[in-house]
């Protein structure tokens, strides 16, 4: 299971607007409302997609991933903005994005392929095509051009924009907003750019900031492939202790020679919280259960650390929006 950064939950409720109910929505996913906007606080991105469907059965979501991706900045993403407006062209500023993009987020890849039209901006993101996954690839793309209009002083358009999903009922909104063609059904989540946009200068290119930011995320990519064993090892760890119950910080950092300090600085480092952390184990613990006929819900309830199966369907409908029971009939595996 990937993550996303917090930043994207937070703008697609702000782009919703009053018409819900925003508190409630991202406590669901792990978020406080009133707590920083830190774009290094993950979440779990079926957690994401749940939420994005969640608003889709309160207001009409046609131009929501636009009204997001508009309200992108650049300084809302730390030194990866900053180093996509130090480069020195628009096209330099992509190659970054494909580079670093994993700094923000574990189930999207990007890559900038040449096209007999100009350059494939490509977007990848695994999973079954479900609606909060493709609002939040129209939401990813538009936000591509957002931040691509913050550093240049040409008003940039792509020549076409492709999403692999079946168009919405209206495209007008796509179209103004991306400024070409927007085409549904395609074999590719992309953006096309001609030569002459990507070579067009960026406002504040400085080579020598460049350089100096590119050293600091290639620090912290280093940094995630040394975390990420650990994330592993903390997320076997937790699920064989949760049948005594949730699991204490301080006992899985010990069994993991750590203190629990070091623990929470480190997960924090990879954009996790302990909390986080137990609560994506349960959820992937209880799907994968499910899936088998092997245990009943009372089993399973208990395997995941509850002591009670009414609090495990509170909690798993929580996570998912259907009750265990449903869940299981719906993915069994017989």
């Amino acid at each position: 299971m990937g993550h996303v950064t917090s930043l994207f939950a937070r703008k697609m409720v702000a782009a919703a607007g009053d018409c819900v109910d925003a508190p409630a929505l991202l406590a669901r996913v792990g978020i406080d409302r009133n707590g920083p906007w830190d774009p290094k606080e993950m979440i779990p991105a079926p957690a994401y997609y749940d939420m994005l469907e969640r608003i889709a059965a309160q207001v009409d979501v046609t131009e929501l991933p636009l009204r997001a991706g508009a309200s992108m900045r650049l300084d809302e993403y730390g030194a990866l903005g900053l180093a996509f407006k130090a480069a020195t062209t628009l096209g330099a500023s992509y190659v970054r994005i494909e580079r670093y993009a994993r700094l923000w987020t574990s189930v999207v890849d990007y890559e900038l392929r040449p096209d007999p039209a100009g350059t494939l901006f490509i977007l990848r993101r695994a999973g079954a095509r479900r609606l909060g996954l493709r609002l939040s690839n129209e939401a990813t793309l538009a936000s591509a051009i957002s931040i691509a209009r913050q550093v240049n002083r040409t008003h940039i358009a792509p020549l076409e924009v492709r999403f692999q999903h079946a168009a919405p009922k209206s495209i007008t909104a796509h179209e103004d907003w991306f400024g070409c063609p927007v085409r549904f059904d395609a074999d590719l989540d992309a953006i096309v750019f001609s030569a002459k946009t990507l070579a067009l200068p960026n406002l504040l290119g400085d080579e020598g900031i460049s350089r100096y930011l590119i050293s600091h995320l290639d620090s912290e990519l280093s940094q995630m492939a040394v975390d990420a064993p650990l994330v592993d090892k903390a997320k076997d760890a937790i699920a064989q202790a949760l049948s005594e119950g949730t699991p204490k910080m301080a006992t899985i950092a010990s069994g993991l020679g750590l203190s629990a300090r070091s623990f929470h600085r480190r997960l924090s480092e990879h954009g996790m919280s302990f909390k986080t952390l137990t609560d994506a184990t349960r959820r992937d613990l209880a799907e994968g259960l499910l899936r088998d006929d092997q245990h009943s819900l009372a089993e399973i309830a208990f395997l995941t650390g509850f002591s009670e199966q009414s609090a495990f369907t509170r909690a798993f409908k929580r996570w998912v929006g259907h009750t265990p029971a449903s869940y299981r009939k719906a993915h069994s595996v017989r």
